[in-house]
This record gives C-alpha cells, structure tokens and sequence, in this order.
C-alpha cells in the first residue's frame, strides 16, 4: 500500500507526464520513495466535468511504478482509441486518478459461483477468453451502482463478449484490487 504522501507524489507524478505530453512543459523533478521503484500494475484515469475523456494502464506489473505512471498518464491523454488527443487548451480541465493495482488472481471457484465471490466496491475484473480481454477498475461498479452479476456483464462486454460470457468455464474471471488516488482541477 502506498501512504498518502506517496499517493500525492503519484498524482503529481502523472500530472507533470500529462502535461509534457500534452503542452512539451518540463517534467517536474519530483523524490520518489522506493515504492515507485517496484513493478506494479496501474491505470491513470482522466476526467473533463465528471466524462471520462481517457483511461489507460498497466494491468500487471511490468515496470516500475514511477515509468508505469508515466506511460499511462501519456497514453491516456494521446493514444486512447475511445477519445481525440488532449489538447493543450484542456489541460486545466483534465482531472486526474491514478489507481495502483494489486497482481490479479483467478476465481478458482465454478462459474455459477463467480458473483458471490466479487466485492463490489473493493475488486476489479478482468474477463479473458476467445482470444480477448476486458477489464473493469474497482471503482467503476461503484460509480454506477452495479451489483456483482451486473459488473461481470459488463466485465464481459467490455472484452467484447457476450454479457452472460462468465457462466463459461471457458472464460476466465480474474479480480485484483486498487488504490486509488484523486486529482480535482489540478489540486491533490
């Protein structure tokens, strides 16, 4: 788990790859904790009045926080196919979240079984079979007020697939959590 310092650093971290992807400013020279050092999954969510406009990440941990932060802070902004580039005049808009994820695990139970075995509130989804993957972070079902069928079905859609795909064992249903750390127009 991060402190809230760290968490403080991780969103300024994510803000200054933003906003040199986006409008070439420097990027600040911020003292980083040996956390961000470790491999670790993560996701940088980026909001414009309350609308996502670009959310990418890391599902597992393949590089070290800090790079990892940065990657998804610029992909967000510049390479998410749902949503056009940032552009520098919105940049004051652009709220930003970083999530930080534990290693997702799979449900080892029958498939019947996978509702009651989700947390809504405190797991994330990843759906994975015929050759695709859909993932879901933590807060999303929250958000939207889903129980957990309706978060698997949409887990599924997400990948493509059909709603009912997680009553499958020819799919498989992972879950990981989050740590999640919010930006409100430019102040932790």
């Amino acid at each position: 788990m991060l402190t809230a310092e760290e968490g403080t650093l991780a969103i300024r971290l994510a803000r200054g790859a933003l906003e040199h992807a986006v409008a070439k400013k420097p990027v600040p020279d911020l003292k980083l904790t040996t956390v961000f050092h470790d491999k670790r999954g993560v996701f940088v969510t980026l909001t414009r009045d309350g609308e996502l406009r670009g959310c990418i990440g890391l599902p597992y941990p393949v590089m070290p926080l800090g790079e990892a932060i940065e990657h998804a802070a610029k992909a967000a902004a510049l390479e998410d196919p749902r949503f056009p580039p940032v552009s520098k005049d919105e940049l004051a808009h652009i709220d930003l979240e970083v999530t930080v994820l534990t290693i997702p695990v799979p449900m080892l139970c029958e498939p019947a079984e996978r509702p009651a075995n989700v947390k809504v509130g405190k797991h994330g989804l990843i759906v994975r079979g015929m050759g695709t993957s859909g993932l879901l972070l933590p807060q999303v079902a929250t958000e939207y007020g889903w129980d957990s069928t309706t978060f698997l079905d949409h887990t599924c859609n997400k990948a493509g697939l059909s709603l009912k795909c997680w009553t499958s064992r020819n799919v498989e249903v992972m879950t990981f959590e989050g740590q999640i750390f919010s930006e409100k127009k430019g102040t932790v």
